[in-house]
């Protein structure tokens, strides 16, 4: 027995030794990854030194001699923090992750194929004038991309996956621009199933959801019925699952889709300075890396702090001592489903201004990881390509067209932002901002010299007046026509307001045309808070006060849903634990903070009364698409305000339910719930505990690598839709985050060199470097960090230099 002991005990010694000595060798090959941010490296191209300050972030401050050796740097420096990234996004918007991840993105691959962004791309680049400065930039940075790509050690998600590299190049940058663009459109999310509703359930459902323009806009003071298009069964499910996949899609590759976001501007008589203030946070789902590259660039005539995002050597976000700007998300409807009318005499003709019109064909192949390749075949009508033939299980009867801004104007985005990353002056803004046709955007921006402005930056489309795009449109008639465009001079717009302020929330605009903008727009109320704060008597603005904005935890969105509902669950309490519970919703004051209880009763209970008075009627696949759309955060007050509303009535059961009948269902699943994944405890109920941040790395989707490449989860304040926007889905408790503010930004121009800012995780995507993960406390705790930019500070702030040499 002894010897067999000791046999045991050797063979343990053993095990343990190889396993020490692999888990050492795992941490030596990743560290041997780490990017190099002291010493000499040789580049092949540039043409005079350039170098490289590390601050305390990982944040380079590059100082170059020329603009192009300025970009190819930048390149060569983004690509060896972020070339996994780069890998991915641009993988996605071209169809190409099932080469790498395997049959289970090959859905994934189909729809980003019939998006036709690849294509596009391909097309667009053909047009592009090939002396432009933004050109040459663009070809510049990629070289620096394909130079550390062929010269440095690779990711180690390159060797884990098995990853061939192959060169970057432009159509890559404008397919990604096209991603962006499609991640903003919420058209395939919501005009599906707000159709469904209309056509199978009739207008009494569809009277909760708000579709109306508000001609005086929703900040401040305060269609007609056309023809449907008949479709079969098989066409809603097919439309139902593209928006899965779509959503399925983003979350597997770990690739951020765009949300909303908060901007605003103040003029210098409303800030101690006396000079503008700026302040944005872009909400952009949260990943592991982050969305956004922070670097200082400089050279002969040009300087600007920038926040980069994969692929693109133009900031997104930017500012310099003299002017600086922000960014949020239009929510402009840029896209139309078509539902087509085909010749019954040829299936490979449809209907379109007065003529049939063929169908074009083309074929392309995809390869699959661990498979054989897939050839697929695309089509494209006069409106666009046909959407819902994507997958070739779930055909439905009808063909339906996706007709869409991006596909549809020359879109000069990249000379858009190298301007506006020189834009200082209110003109020059302008003149960029008019540039971008899509996605829309919102440009607000502030100047040194006392300016502020803001651009609702899109090509809008001209549509029929009596046309309703919320819903797929019927190609067989002249509403899905579209005439033109508007004048960039008719979008919303402001510069220098007598109000002293701006402010942009992703609410609807007002156009000083007069012209309705339809669009998918999030709640007023995040708007309205900001905009009440912003206009209060006495507020003098500075640096401080608009960090407790930007983080501030309430709306009146909560006060406006219980309302109606506060009586009905008073009547219906039956104990004296559930009384105070009670009572703490009903004195809650909407503010979503980490200690308190209520907003995690709230987020329950308002999904359980979702659930309750809509799925029987959507069913399950429908109504989680819906979940996922703004449409349901606008319907939620209007239902529970109305007690005849059809809803209400469960169809699967005998009885006619009323709203108390709901009411009390979906507060007794709320409680029922709370109680299983939490006890009967209520310091287990508090919304800190139960409403997380993770980020997640594409990897960590897998056990047990997630330990090694995610990070969190974090308890996370804030909630959905109010200005400290770390949102979670409409869904059961617990909750993970999962999108928010991907950065923080505030500048007062009377020293923009003092500006705050903060990247939600860390600046480097390489697993086991320092700033992998090293601002994420700090992002959550709701604290900032300095974006140095006057010399004097980079120099105080640098870690290490590197110096970029020219190769001889």
């Amino acid at each position: 027995m002894k010897r067999l002991f000791k046999v045991l005990f050797v063979l343990m010694i053993v095990l343990l030794t190889v396993l020490a000595i692999a888990v050492a060798a795992g941490v030596w090959h990743a560290r041997s990854k780490l990017p190099q941010r002291s010493g000499t490296i040789e580049l092949s191209q540039l043409k005079a030194p350039v170098q490289v300050s590390w601050d305390e972030r990982g944040v380079p401050h590059l100082q170059a001699q020329n603009e192009i050796d300025l970009y190819r740097a930048l390149g060569f420096l983004h690509a060896q923090d972020r070339l996994f990234q780069m890998e991915m996004v641009r993988r996605l918007a071209r169809g190409e992750l099932a080469e790498i991840l395997g049959p289970k993105l090959l859905d994934t691959d189909r729809l980003f194929r019939t998006l036709e962004l690849r294509a596009h791309a391909e097309q667009r680049i053909k047009s592009i004038d090939r002396n432009s400065p933004a050109w040459q930039g663009l070809l510049a940075y990629l070289d620096g991309i394909n130079e550390f790509q062929d010269t440095r050690p690779l990711p180690v998600e390159f060797d884990l996956l098995r990853i061939q590299p192959q060169h970057y190049t432009p159509a890559d940058t404008l397919a990604v621009a096209g991603y962006l663009a499609y991640s903003f459109a919420a058209a395939l999310r919501t005009e599906p199933v707000l159709t469904y509703v209309r056509d199978q359930l009739g207008p009494e459902h569809l009277q909760i959801f708000d579709l109306e323009w508000q001609p005086l806009g929703v900040v401040g003071p305060m269609a007609q019925r056309r023809p449907r298009p008949g479709l079969a069964q098989a066409d809603w499910q097919a439309l139902a699952r593209m928006s899965e996949v779509s959503q399925q899609a983003l979350e597997l590759a770990g690739v951020p889709l765009f949300e909303g976001s908060n901007a605003w501007a103040l003029s210098g008589r409303r800030t101690a300075s006396g000079k503008p203030l700026l302040a944005g946070d872009p909400h952009i789902a949260y990943s592991l890396p982050a969305v956004w590259y922070e670097a200082h660039l400089s050279a002969p005539g040009f300087e600007l702090y920038g926040h980069h995002q994969a692929l693109n050597p133009f900031a997104l976000l930017g500012h310099n001592q003299a002017f600086g700007w922000s960014l949020t998300m239009f929510q402009n409807d840029d896209m139309d489903l078509v539902a087509l009318k085909v010749n019954p005499d040829n299936p490979r003709q449809v209907w379109h201004q007065g003529q049939w019109v063929a169908l074009q064909n083309r074929t392309e192949t995809i390869l699959v990881k661990g498979a054989d390749p897939v050839s697929i075949t695309l089509t494209r009508s006069p409106h666009g390509p046909l959407i819902n033939r994507a997958f070739p299980d779930s055909l439905g009867q009808d063909p339906i067209a996706m007709w869409w801004t991006f596909l549809e104007t020359e879109n000069p985005i990249l000379d858009a932002f190298y301007e506006l990353n020189r834009a200082d002056t209110l003109p020059k803004a302008r003149v960029a901002a008019s540039k971008i046709h899509a996605p829309g955007l919102n440009v607000v921006w502030a100047s040194a010299a006392g300016d502020i402005g803001w651009w609702a930056a899109a090509r809008l489309v001209q549509r029929p007046l009596s046309v309703n795009p919320s819903f797929i449109l019927d190609g067989g008639s002249e509403q899905a026509n579209k005439p033109g465009f508007y004048r960039f001079a008719d979008n919303p717009q402001e510069e220098n307001p007598a109000r002293g302020y701006i402010v942009s929330a992703n609410h609807q605009p007002v156009p000083r045309s007069g012209v309705p903008v339809p669009g998918y727009y999030n709640l007023p109320e995040r708007a309205r808070r900001l905009d009440q704060l912003l206009r209060t008597p006495g507020t003098v603005w500075n640096l401080q006060n608009s960090q407790a904005l930007q983080l501030d935890e309430q709306t009146d969105y909560a006060a406006r849903v219980l309302r109606p509902l506060l009586p009905l669950l008073r009547e219906m309490s039956t104990d004296s634990i559930e009384r105070a519970l009670i009572d703490q919703v009903a004195e809650w004051d909407g503010r979503h903070n980490s200690a308190s209880i209520a907003p995690t009763v709230f987020n329950q209970f308002i999904y359980e009364l979702l659930k309750a008075s809509m799925a029987d009627e959507l069913g399950e696949q429908q109504f989680n698409n819906l979940l996922r759309t703004r449409a349901i955060d606008h319907a939620l007050p209007r239902l529970v305000a109305d007690p005849r509303s059809p809803w209400w009535d469960n169809r699967r059961t005998e009885p006619r339910e009323n709203r108390n009948d709901i009411v009390k269902l979906a507060w007794r699943a709320s409680l029922d719930h709370l109680k299983e994944v939490r006890g009967i405890s209520l310091p287990g109920w508090t919304w800190g505990y139960n409403h997380t941040l993770t980020h997640g790395h594409p990897l960590g989707r897998i056990k047990p690598l997630d330990q090694l490449f995610n990070v969190g989860p974090l308890e996370a304040p804030g909630g959905r839709e109010i200005p400290n926007n770390l949102a979670q889905s409409l869904g059961p408790a617990p909750w993970s985050v999962n999108y928010g503010p991907s950065t923080r930004r505030l500048i007062d121009f009377a020293d923009a060199g003092k500006a705050l800012g903060i990247n939600p995780v860390g600046q480097s995507g390489v697993l086991l470097d320092p700033h992998y993960a090293d601002q994420a406390q700090d992002f959550i705790a709701g604290r900032y960090q300095p974006m140095h930019l006057n010399p004097a500070d980079v120099k105080a702030a640098t870690r290490s230099t590197l110096l970029l040499q020219p190769a001889p």
